[in-house]
């Protein structure tokens, strides 16, 4: 039985957090960053937002080095693709070098579905850990607000006459809420009489799928933010051009919204070592990376940054590279991909309920999905890979030695770790490889494609590149909307694609890696403020529903006010 599993029985997550020694955030600021405190603005004594002045001070300052943590397809299994970047960044700090992490937020809507918290786990966490899995500093209640004004903005000008000549059937801005809510995906508002408004179909997308999301986490200043939010495509006339927010002089009240949630969050982990959690796009909807501001606050003020992208590599990580490194002229120095052996014989074949039966086989197989992933992130994207393992007492020697060997046939270096029981010590060996690593390794840091591809042929490449496909398909309709994309000039944007997070196909249930499967797009839309085309493949939602079971069932407080459940 490993640590991890000693440790696992007679504490949660949420115990372990709630178990925290933390120090004042002001201390963890000054000591770790050497933020003064007088541009820390606290949200309680372990949280705080970063002034905008003191991170426009920092410009001229050179940056650290950035790790990216990615990870295998998901499965059921597990990976622990958080805990890992948590863990990575204490290890760092643990063996002497001045390091921070970034997280995205989490969602409320995973929180209470099926999901669970998202501050990490064990004694790799962040902290105040309920906080940061419920409303933390407001900041997605700021986001979901000023998205639902520029729909309200909408309505209200038709109503009032529609001096722009809106077509209420080509009406694309959508509202939203941070909840799992499926019953709204597709719904009809205005209903009641003349006196409130013009009847027509609308919709809700959960926060984190929003574009006032994208435009939040890429934006690289509060003028930078207005700009983006009046780009905004919000609806076509009937001659079908286009309306902006801007039109509609949306830009400055949904900025003045804004104005607070866009300072970084800081807060910190088990050890007292400073992370920024901030913003939380999906990555299996939107590009799934924390704030642009956050990053390069981090890099900064640290000399290495541990951030995560989310999901597997073939979508956070794409994203994270074409999107965000793209768009804010961010170089990735490493990235580290995570994998467990249980999740490996998942993508054997093997059932959840059987993973703790040796199979050797299984391990085999299933590694065709993290060598896939291991051969994207060298071949397509030019960066050094190391592979950190999360070990569990199931996993059986022979197991073990079978991935290693594996690993070392494919050249690149695999290590167990054990930071979910030991926290930062438990990564030390990852930490060392990873500077070990970025002193050494050659960076041929690129692109998948570049920005003059067409938008067609983009989605073509990532699918056929990244994901193993063989081809990509659509309707006339879809294929006439990318014609108009690229005729109206915005062919040059990287492209967003959402599409399930479990397999490299469309089809959630075909694990490992499989091949010449054919991509289909159902629905292509312009993100014109976070200069973005989102496309839409197989089944995928952009409003999540509940499972039968969700997680808020286990989730109370007593009357102390002690949370319980939340993971």
């Amino acid at each position: 039985m490993t640590a991890q599993d000693q440790h696992r029985a007679p504490k949660t997550d949420i115990e372990i957090a709630q178990a925290a020694k933390m120090r004042p955030i002001v201390d963890v600021g000054r000591d770790k960053l050497g933020i003064p405190a007088e541009h820390l603005v606290n949200y309680g004594p372990y949280k705080a937002k970063v002034s905008l002045e003191y991170v426009e001070s920092l410009k001229d300052r050179p940056d650290g080095k950035l790790i990216l943590v990615s990870a295998i397809t998901p499965t059921p299994a597990g990976e622990g693709k958080t805990t890992t970047t948590v863990g990575l960044g204490d290890a760092l700090n643990h063996i002497g070098k001045k390091a921070a992490i970034c997280l995205r937020e989490p969602s409320l809507g995973p929180s209470f579905g099926m999901k669970g918290g998202a501050a990490g786990g064990g004694y790799a966490q962040v902290v105040p850990m309920e906080d940061i899995n419920l409303h933390f500093t407001g900041d997605f209640h700021a986001i979901g607000t000023a998205n639902n004004l520029l729909a309200a903005l909408i309505d209200n000008h038709i109503y009032w006459g529609n001096e722009l000549g809106i077509d209420p059937r080509r009406i694309t801005w959508r509202r939203c809420m941070d909840m799992n809510d499926r019953a709204l995906r597709s719904i009809v508002n205005s209903l009641g009489g003349v006196a409130n408004g013009f009847p027509r179909e609308d919709g809700f997308d959960i926060t984190v799928a929003s574009e006032v999301m994208a435009i939040f986490c890429l934006a690289t200043d509060l003028e930078d933010l207005k700009r983006r939010l009046g780009n905004i495509i919000v609806a076509q006339r009937r001659d079908r051009k286009p309306v902006r927010a801007s039109e509609l002089k949306a830009q400055g009240p949904m900025a003045a919204l804004l104005k607070d949630a866009i300072a970084p969050n800081l807060v910190q982990t088990l050890e007292n070592n400073p992370a920024f959690v901030h913003g939380g796009p999906f990555a299996n909807i939107a590009h799934g990376c924390n704030s642009v501001l956050a990053t390069k606050t981090a890099l900064k003020l640290a000399d290495y940054v541990v951030t995560e992208a989310g999901f597997g590599a073939d979508l956070g990580a794409e994203k994270f590279i074409d999107i965000k490194c793209r768009k804010a002229g961010l170089r990735p120095d490493c990235v580290v991909l995570v994998a467990t052996i249980r999740a490996l014989k998942m993508h054997g074949g093997v059932a959840k309920e059987d993973l703790k039966t040796e199979n050797i086989a299984a391990v085999e197989k299933g590694f065709a999905n993290l060598e896939r992933h291991v051969r994207n992130v060298r071949e397509h994207f030019g960066l050094p890979v190391i592979v950190s393992i999360n070990r569990f007492s199931a996993d059986t020697e022979g197991e073990v030695k079978t991935l290693l060997g594996l690993c070392d046939r494919l050249g690149v270096e695999c290590i167990l770790s054990d930071h979910w029981a030991r926290g930062g010590a438990g990564a030390a060996e990852v930490a060392k490889a990873v500077v070990r690593t970025i002193e050494s390794a050659k960076n041929k840091f690129r692109f998948l494609y570049p920005d003059e591809m067409p938008l067609w042929d983009k989605v073509k490449t990532i699918a056929t590149k990244t994901y193993g496909a063989s081809d990509i398909t659509a309707d006339q309709s879809v294929r006439n909307r990318f014609k108009e994309l690229q005729s109206e000039g915005f062919g040059h944007l990287p492209v967003c694609i959402a599409k399930t997070q479990y397999s490299f196909s469309t089809d959630a249930a075909l694990k490992g890696a499989p091949s010449n499967h054919v991509v289909p797009i159902r629905e292509v839309r312009l993100s014109a403020g976070a200069e973005f085309v989102v496309v839409i493949c197989g089944d995928i939602m952009t409003m999540p529903g509940l499972p039968k079971v969700p997680a808020a069932n286990s989730i109370s407080i007593d009357s102390k006010g002690r949370i319980s459940g939340l993971f």
